[in-house]
């Protein structure tokens, strides 16, 4: 597997890339080769009173460059300008990436709606799956605040197509995830006539085969409310979580399901998009 790992050398980024637990997890998963991308924007220039930037890049990701050949990656490095997620996103597409990877430093402050810019627009146009890996937030020294990635997974499914190509990232996360809780949300809009508490245990069953502790919750009113707050009593390490994808009105507001979980949640989220189109 191909991954990309987003940094803008913060302090932030360098507690998820140096986090020797997150390495071995992407390594469980089968991830082998990391390509590092730092985007600079565009109205930021070399020249700028005060800021030694191409040094201070030059060093940072040759430091982590290091820490993850050290860990066995193949790694390349990118920099690139322009506006980060769309860069981000380009060079996932032009290296076929399978996931890519951006730090967060956890819930804003404002109304816990808003994330930073570049993992709330991933979220909205990723065309690969996307880990957004939950950093502390006041810490001038943070750290990840979950280290084992997928060690617990909650996997929220309305038993869409979406939610069915999510439940299949399981295929390679199993091999790092222990324990998982499968939570479905019926709400007055449900238009199914699936039974939840048969389609759950289909997928349960599934997971015990793989020797995978299994949960599953069936809860009533606003999915992502309910998401949340099975997330807030479980404490996964991870929310899987499915994309409905990237209409050009979706890039304008967030208001799905998933983007309020990518926007909220507590722990890390991995957001599995819709397939590619050829």
């Amino acid at each position: 597997m191909r991954a990309i790992y987003a940094t803008d050398l913060s302090a932030a980024s360098e507690a998820a890339i140096e986090n020797e637990t997150c390495l071995e997890c992407l390594e469980r998963i089968g991830v082998e080769t990391i390509h590092l991308v730092t985007v600079v924007p565009s109205n930021v220039h070399p020249g700028m009173p005060g800021m030694n930037l191409e040094e201070r890049r030059e060093r940072a990701l040759g430091r982590y460059q290091n820490v993850m050949e050290e860990a066995g990656f193949g790694v390349e490095t990118h920099v690139v300008r322009g506006t980060p997620y769309r860069r981000i996103n380009g060079i996932a597409e032009t290296v076929r990436a399978d996931l890519t990877i951006v730090g967060s430093r956890g819930q804003s402050p404002l109304a816990n709606r808003v994330i930073g810019s570049t993992a709330r627009n991933l979220a909205r146009t990723t065309i690969v799956p996307l880990l957004v890996n939950r950093v502390e937030r006041e810490d001038d020294d943070p750290q990840v605040l979950r280290e084992h990635l997928f060690q617990r997974v909650l996997f929220a499914t309305d038993f869409s197509d979406n939610a069915g190509r999510a439940f299949d990232a399981f295929s390679y996360l199993r091999h790092a995830t222990q324990e998982a809780t499968l939570v479905h949300v019926e709400s007055p809009k449900d238009q199914s006539e699936t039974d939840p508490e048969s389609a759950l245990s289909d997928l349960a069953e599934t997971l015990e085969a793989w020797d995978i502790e299994t949960e599953m919750e069936i809860r009533q009113g606003d999915p992502a409310e309910e998401i949340l707050d099975v997330e807030a009593a479980v404490t996964p390490t991870t929310t899987l979580v499915g994309s409905r994808g990237r209409s050009r009105l979706r890039r304008l507001m967030l208001g799905s399901v998933s983007e309020e979980v990518v926007a909220q949640a507590r722990g890390n989220v991995y957001l599995v998009p819709p397939p590619r189109t050829a």
